[in-house]
């Protein structure tokens, strides 16, 4: 069985939007002074000078008030903050233990801690197969694993927050936790207090974690690294009904999901696309998995019908389950981690295809897999060791920043797929999603062929009769139109030679890296 991953770069041609800045409006406060008593008896030369004097105020006045505010006194601060900043330290401690739990909740999920009070929090992961974390302001524990526990020392609390597990997708199903700060009022005192406030920069449970999703822009003139390689090798002469023997590992990989741009991927075997299986209708697969990351995951093979409980159950760190299927059915299946949430699963990386060719599929010349998915990022990272897990907030929102074949942006622009005149070709075609449509088209080129969901549509240039409808001659197509967990296959001849776009006919994700380059030479 042969895995569809290999070493490379291409050229992103798109930009997206940048974030916005707000202004900070700064209370002001001015000191009125007495005015002096006007002279009962004007003389010419009083006059003189009053009028002067109002004009001026008049001028200096207009020019105070079209000043904008956020420009004075910028170093006073607002009334909030200088409350908060009043609250002295108490000396005394308040400790909590916090369970994370396996339904995706904090339990207690809300606190109180009196108004100065340095908040310790124990955290006790009770979930049988999923790390956690708790994160407060500034402050957060490592990741824990099932049945353990870690602490975190949240500082001097001045003013009530929220705390939230930050993996991927578990603050959005409910991991978050009131921090209630209570008796403030007693607690305040003119003086500034202690300057190690880890609570100052966490006052938002719907902060900074929270903020409008924002597309992270291209890298210019960047090359990939790497390439996953799309080619779907022959299966050997057929001989009868094949055991297959696949293991995949779940591995937590920081990689290049876009030129100069890199994600912390949940993967199957370390790339960003899992490993293309490959059999015809008879052969049975045995899978085994093994859970090499630091959160509980899980497999689901479409190709298979199977009772899911045993098989796609979520295992924890470093354990392991057999999953056996047969295939008994013709298609591009997809297979993906179906641990919750499972749009976070799988738009990290947790996705990948099975072949199971058709009893009467003809040979082709060259047959090649693409696998549409979305990636959302959380940081634009330039370098690996910067790369960070993916934004589920985006997911929610339905922001992707990068739509891709195969795990990677636009890298068939830099690692053409080369054809030469009059091959045909199979392009079998999965969308992955989890959320996006895909209509697969090649620019330039007609698909005489078309196949979906377990049957032909076209088939050589004729399609098929619909009851008492004839089959027509000379036909073809534009389009093979997925929606997400769909698949199927095209086949087409480039007659000249040249450079071929193959896209998502949905122009805005096509511009965010969903394209390839067929370059057909002699």
């Amino acid at each position: 069985m042969e895995p569809m991953n290999t070493p490379h770069n291409a050229e992103n041609s798109f930009a997206h939007g940048t974030s916005a800045q707000s202004d900070e409006k700064v209370a002001t406060s001015r000191n009125e002074q007495k005015k002096p008593s006007i002279p009962s008896v004007w003389t010419q030369t009083g006059a003189m000078w009053a009028t002067l004097a109002i004009l001026c105020a008049v001028v200096f006045g207009l020019v105070f008030e079209t000043t904008p505010r956020a420009s004075v006194n910028l170093a006073t601060p607002s009334s909030g903050e200088s409350q908060n900043a009043n609250i002295l330290p108490t000396g005394e401690t308040t400790e909590v233990e916090v369970q994370a739990r396996a339904d995706m909740t904090f339990s207690p999920n809300r606190i109180e801690v009196p108004a100065g009070n340095e908040l310790i929090v124990t955290l006790v992961n009770t979930d049988p197969v999923s790390g956690h974390d708790l994160v407060i302001g500034d402050s957060a524990t490592p990741r824990v694993q099932p049945g353990k526990s870690a602490q975190l020392n949240a500082g001097v609390m001045r003013e009530s927050t929220m705390g939230h597990c930050s993996v991927a997708g578990h603050e959005q199903m409910g991991m978050t936790l009131e921090i209630v700060v209570t008796s403030a009022s007693s607690a305040k005192n003119e003086s500034m207090g202690d300057s190690h406030d880890h609570s100052s920069t966490a006052n938002s449970a719907s902060g900074a974690h929270h903020a409008m999703p924002v597309n992270i822009a291209d890298v210019s003139g960047a090359k990939l690294s790497h390439h996953i390689d799309p080619m779907l090798k022959p299966l050997e002469p057929n001989t009868g009904s094949q055991t297959r023997k696949v293991t995949l590992r779940v591995q937590e990989v920081n990689l290049e999901v876009s030129p100069g741009l890199y994600q912390r991927r949940w993967t199957f075997n370390g790339e960003s696309v899992a490993p293309t299986l490959h059999g015809r209708v008879g052969d049975t697969f045995v899978v085994t998995l093994i859970n090499d990351g630091s959160m509980g995951h899980s497999i689901d093979f479409h190709a298979g019908a199977v009772a899911p409980d045993q098989p796609m159950r979520t295992i924890k760190p470093g354990e392991s389950l057999e999953y056996v299927f047969k295939a008994e059915r013709a298609g591009i299946w997809m297979y993906h981690c179906s641990t919750m949430p499972m749009s976070t699963h799988i738009a990290a990386g947790m996705h990948g295809a099975v072949v199971i060719e058709p009893p009467d599929l003809e040979p082709v010349d060259a047959s090649y897999v693409l696998v549409q998915s979305e990636v959302y990022l959380a940081n634009a990272a330039h370098n690996a060791e910067s790369a960070k897990e993916l934004d589920a907030q985006k997911i929610l929102a339905g922001t992707p920043d990068r739509v891709v074949f195969n795990g990677i942006s636009d890298q068939y622009l830099q690692y053409p797929i080369q054809v030469k005149p009059n091959q045909r070709v199979r392009f079998w075609v999965l969308n992955a999603g989890p959320d996006q449509n895909l209509a697969f088209h090649v620019v330039g080129g007609q698909f005489d062929t078309t196949w979906t969901e377990g049957a032909y549509l076209i088939h050589r240039g004729v399609a098929s009769s619909v009851g008492s409808v004839p089959a027509l001659h000379d036909v073809g197509a534009q389009v093979l139109p997925l929606q997400p967990a769909q698949g199927g296959f095209v086949e087409l001849t480039f007659a000249q030679t040249g450079h071929y776009k193959a896209v998502n006919h949905v122009m805005s994700v096509a511009e965010r890296g969903a394209r390839v380059t067929i370059e057909v030479q002699d």
